[in-house]
């Protein structure tokens, strides 16, 4: 069907925005300790978090082991997103000091604009409205029981908890390493920041992420970006008012900030996947248009598991992506190449 514009406006997006702090880092460490199954996944190796777990006292695994039961995690990157705190002691006392029906609400998880009414009704123990957010939640992961154990909880145990659990860890794996932390942090934030005016949003996001696209979406005004070393090379995605939360992997070059030289990771993996004279052929078959892995194969009478391998390599590189059973060509990765490029030789 043909369509002819009658209007002047633009596709409207988001703003993004930039944040980081030694905090986030030290929440999402608790998080990743309590997340076993996917150890093995983590850029970090299985021995690492074995030995950080030998290595702590008593009272804080009996801690752990309650974030692992009731993925209280989830508690304090809500309550971070709050204020920005400077340093521990600041955001503990904003714990202390909050309302029990504040902190209630603040913990629960935000499903969506047209729920923060319901949201609060569970807040202050409506069972209605407790088993309306869990009846609306029930193909998550884990927020059915999460929101059920946040609307039920003992206020002050729980706010003890988080204190607890958010301070032994700091103590015990975060301090000795924070000025570290921090300038990585930093660096990556800067780099970013950078790139704000020179890529558009969905670019900077796509970029930041290592590949996640996201297109614009109602009542979502703005993205933020959260840097992050511990869970890499996961990204962490979240909701918050009005809000999309990525905490994203950090780039390798924030890690060696004294050293210029140092790529970008996924800037050397597209150079990797675009440095074969079959891929290139394939990226500009997919840039006409997406195709599945028969027409690839016919149109370069190769063999299939050969295709399939490069198409493997270019995926890997976030290059291409799978598009209703059809291989599509990320057309914004591939112009961003010259920027990514541009910000490597200005570093």
């Amino acid at each position: 069907m043909d369509v002819l514009s009658a209007t002047s406006r633009k596709r409207e997006t988001y703003q993004v925005q930039l944040q980081y702090s030694v905090l986030w880092e030290c929440a999402l460490g608790i998080a990743a300790i309590t997340n076993t199954p996917i150890f093995k996944t983590l850029e970090k190796p299985v021995e690492y978090w074995q030995g950080i777990k030998e290595s702590l006292p008593t009272g804080l695994l009996v801690e752990l082991d309650f974030v692992e039961n009731k993925n209280t995690w989830k508690a304090l990157l809500q309550l971070l997103h709050k204020k920005d705190f400077t340093d521990l002691t600041e955001f503990t006392s904003y714990i202390r000091n909050l309302s029990m029906r504040d902190f209630t609400f603040i913990c629960l998880p935000f499903i969506g604009r047209n729920f923060q009414e319901l949201r609060g009704s569970a807040s202050l123990g409506q069972e209605s409205a407790i088993k309306e957010m869990m009846k609306i939640t029930k193909d998550h992961l884990f927020f059915p029981h999460y929101i059920e154990f946040i609307c039920q909880a003992n206020g002050k145990r729980l706010k003890d908890h988080l204190i607890n659990v958010m301070t032994g860890w700091y103590e015990a794996v975060v301090k000795s390493d924070s000025k570290k932390l921090h300038s990585i942090l930093q660096t990556d934030y800067v780099m970013r920041s950078k790139m704000i005016d020179r890529m558009s949003s969905e670019e900077l996001v796509e970029w930041a992420t290592g590949g996640i696209v996201y297109m614009p979406e109602p009542s979502v005004h703005n993205v933020l970006l959260i840097p992050q070393y511990i869970y890499r090379p996961w990204t962490i995605e979240a909701d918050i008012e009005g809000t999309k939360v990525f905490y994203y992997p950090i780039a390798n070059e924030s890690i060696t900030p004294n050293d210029r030289y140092t790529p970008n990771n996924f800037l050397v993996l597209k150079h990797k996947a675009l440095g074969d004279e079959v891929r290139l052929r394939i990226v500009k078959l997919l840039y006409e248009q997406d195709r599945t892995l028969q027409d690839i194969t016919e149109q370069l009478d190769i063999g299939k598991s050969t295709i399939h391998h490069h198409l493997k390599v270019l995926r890997a590189a976030k290059l291409v992506e799978i598009l209703d059973a059809k291989y599509s060509l990320k057309t914004k990765a591939i112009d961003m190449l010259s920027k990514e490029m541009g910000l490597y030789f200005e570093q």
